[in-house]
Formats: structure tokens, C-alpha cells, sequence
């Protein structure tokens, strides 16, 4: 199976369009090289994708015939994303959301001030 067909049968992407242009982009990597929309996969490969993000690690278990239910992607797929990579995200939304409106133009002076207070703190937290 094509591996923009996997990731979309195993709802890691929620279109195959969006799939294909990740692979194109780079973001999806088999066994560590950057690959093709149009790449084989097997049983026991090694996949790694960038999305929102995050670094996301999957192994797969076995070919789907066509696209499953959530309750069933586990068995087509472990996911094996360290929990660190989901704590940096949350820090991200915080300073998104907390300070700047989309579309709000440049932050002034004291809004750079400002996050660089927060990623200061945040630091001296780790």
C-alpha cells in the first residue's frame, strides 16, 4: 500500500490529498528517508511525521484494506511518540492564544517583551 494511502486509512491525515502533500513536502519519513507519496510500506516500518508541530512516531503492524474506524487504527498502527513531544505544544497554544489575534499585525515592543518573559519562566520551570 502507497504510504499517503496508509497514513490517510490509519486517520493520521483526514483527507489522502492532505497525506500526498505532506510526503511531497518532506514531512513523512520511512526507516529515516524522506519519501514519496507513491513509497511501499511494510509490515514492522519505521514512520515518522511532522504534523501541528509535533514529531509523531509510528510503527506499522499491518496493511488495512481501506480506511478504518478510530477504535481500530491500534491495530494497524503503535504509536510511539515520546510524551515530551506533546508538552512542548502545549506551551506553543498558550503563547498563541494568550497574546496575539490573527491578523492583528506586528506585536509592539512591550508584546515582545512580554513573551520573552513567559519563555524565560517557562525555561527556568525545565
Amino acid at each position: 500500500m502507497r504510504i499517503d494511502k496508509y497514513l490517510w486509512c490509519v486517520r493520521q491525515y483526514k483527507t489522502r490529498n492532505m497525506a500526498t502533500i505532506a510526503c511531497k513536502k518532506g514531512q513523512v519519513k520511512v526507516n529515516g528517508d524522506t519519501v514519496k507519496p507513491s513509497r511501499e510500506i511494510y509490515v514492522s516500518d519505521k514512520i515518522e511525521l511532522r504534523k501541528n508541530q509535533i514529531n509523531y512516531s509510528l510503527t506499522v503492524l499491518d496493511v488495512p484494506p481501506s480506511r478504518v474506524g478510530a477504535k481500530l487504527v491500534d491495530i494497524y498502527r503503535v504509536d510511539t511518540t515520546p510524551k515530551s513531544a506533546f508538552e512542548a505544544q502545549e506551551f506553543l497554544k498558550f503563547a498563541k492564544e494568550h497574546y496575539r489575534k490573527k491578523g492583528t499585525g506586528r506585536p509592539t515592543k512591550k508584546d515582545r517583551r512580554d513573551l520573552d518573559d513567559i519563555h524565560k519562566e517557562n525555561e527556568n520551570n525545565l
